[in-house]
């Protein structure tokens, strides 16, 4: 079979250590083929880099096996080019008993150009996802935790979310922080309000009127306090800011 790639390279990924098969012609034409196992810390990648470069390597192909790929891919992305191969292509292939018959097939596929790479972003896509990713993870556990908060909240008999358009608005969490430290006095809870939640007073001093106990103190203290961490606001109770 014709030989597209003339200096290319195998690498089988494990968590702990990766497996390199390197296929090349030597100076009287003939093909060279050398395995060496490598350790997946930096360190260990370092030396498996050079140990590429030394060979004249232009192109790695790597299976992408679960998130252990990444070090390895970020790692030599600046001084090869790399196909990230598809594990489900690679395997069921009759003789493939060790990680060293494993390079090596990966290896003799990307030779003779019969695999196809999967796309990663750049770096800085990458960066952006994970920020992107985060964040949006952080909105929805805020989400979550005022879900409890409203659970806790109705269990007490207190009815904030009635009234008060962001459960914790300034207003609302200087009468939750009044309500942990033990005020559970609806008259002086209500005048904690500020902006245009003032107009609804007396809509307030029923809805802060509950069977606010201990237990309920600790688990709106906790709540809060993860709740504070988050700067969004919670899609299912923010609106107006003043309240």
């Amino acid at each position: 079979m014709e030989r597209i790639i003339e200096r290319c390279a195998g690498l089988d990924v494990h968590k702990s250590s990766v497996t390199a098969c390197v296929r090349i012609l030597d100076e009287s034409g003939t093909l060279r083929q050398e395995i060496r196992e490598f350790a997946t810390t930096t360190r260990g990648l370092l030396l498996l880099r050079d140990w590429l470069a030394s060979f004249e390597v232009k192109l790695v192909g790597m299976e992408a096996t679960g998130v252990y790929w990444k070090p390895i891919y970020y790692m030599l992305e600046d001084d090869f080019e790399l196909w990230l191969l598809n594990a489900r292509h690679l395997k069921n292939v009759p003789g493939r008993k060790t990680d060293v018959r494993d390079a090596e097939w990966i290896c003799q596929l990307v030779e003779h150009g019969l695999v196809r790479s999967s796309f990663v972003p750049p770096k800085e896509i990458r960066e952006l996802r994970n920020l992107t990713r985060y964040r949006k993870a952080q909105i929805e556990e805020r989400t979550r935790e005022v879900q409890r908060l409203e659970k806790v909240l109705q269990d007490a008999g207190i009815k904030l979310s009635s009234v008060a358009t962001r459960v914790l608005g300034a207003s609302g969490r200087a009468m939750l922080d009044s309500l942990v430290s033990g005020t559970t006095d609806p008259e002086v809870l209500a005048e904690l309000a500020r902006g245009r939640l003032r107009s609804k007073l007396p809509a307030l001093r029923d809805a802060l009127e509950g069977c606010f106990s201990s237990h309920h103190a600790l688990m709106v203290g906790k709540i809060v306090a993860t709740s504070t961490t988050s700067t969004s606001p919670s899609p299912s109770l923010a609106s107006r800011s003043s309240e």
